[in-house]
C-alpha cells in the first residue's frame, strides 16, 4: 500500500517538474520549511503515544472498558481521545480487545475517538486551524460522530436496543 502511496506521488512530482519545473521547486521549498516547522511537534506526540502504549497494557484496558454498556463505551470514548495511534496498530489492538470479550459498542466509540478526536493533536489543530476549528473538529463533531456510530454499531450488533 506505502509503496503504491510513494510511486503515485513520485509521479505526481514528475508531471509536476515536467509541467512547470520553477513552481515545482518553489512547491517543494515550502514543503520542507512546513516540515520543519511541523516536525518537533510530530516527534514529540509520537514519543508520547509510544510511552502510553509502553506502560498501559491490553489487561489494563480490557479491565476499564471490557464487556458492554454505558460505562465502559463513555470510558472507551474518553480513553480513545486522549490516546492516539496509527490505525494498523488501533484495530488490531481492537481484535486482541474483541478476543477478550470487549463489546462491538465499546470497540467503536474507542477506535472512533481514537482516529477522530485528538487532545494530544489539539495544539497543533489550534496553530493551523485556529482554537474554534480545532474545538469544533475535536469535541463537537469528532466525539458527535464517535458516539453515533458506536451507537450504530451497538445496534447492528444487537448490542444497543
Amino acid at each position: 500500500m506505502f509503496q503504491l502511496m510513494y510511486a503515485f506521488t513520485a509521479a505526481a512530482v514528475a508531471v509536476s517538474f515536467a509541467l512547470d519545473r520553477d513552481k515545482s521547486i518553489r512547491a517543494l521549498k515550502v514543503t520542507v520549511k512546513k516540515l520543519k516547522r511541523i516536525l518537533p511537534a510530530f516527534c514529540e506526540m509520537l514519543i508520547l503515544v509510544s510511552l502510553l502504549l509502553t506502560f498501559i497494557s491490553d489487561d489494563f484496558i480490557v479491565r476499564y472498558i471490557g464487556g458492554g454498556g454505558l460505562i465502559p463505551t463513555l470510558t472507551a470514548a474518553v480513553a480513545g481521545t486522549i490516546t492516539m495511534m496509527p490505525g494498523f496498530v488501533a484495530f488490531p489492538l481492537a481484535g486482541v480487545l474483541l478476543q477478550r470479550g470487549v463489546a462491538y459498542t465499546t470497540l467503536a466509540a474507542f477506535t472512533t475517538t481514537l482516529m477522530m478526536v485528538g487532545v494530544e493533536t489539539f495544539p497543533i489543530e489550534r496553530e493551523y486551524l485556529g482554537l474554534k476549528a480545532a474545538v469544533l473538529h475535536n469535541f463537537v463533531q469528532g466525539m458527535l460522530i464517535a458516539l453515533v456510530v458506536s451507537i450504530g454499531i451497538g445496534i447492528a450488533f444487537g448490542e444497543v436496543m
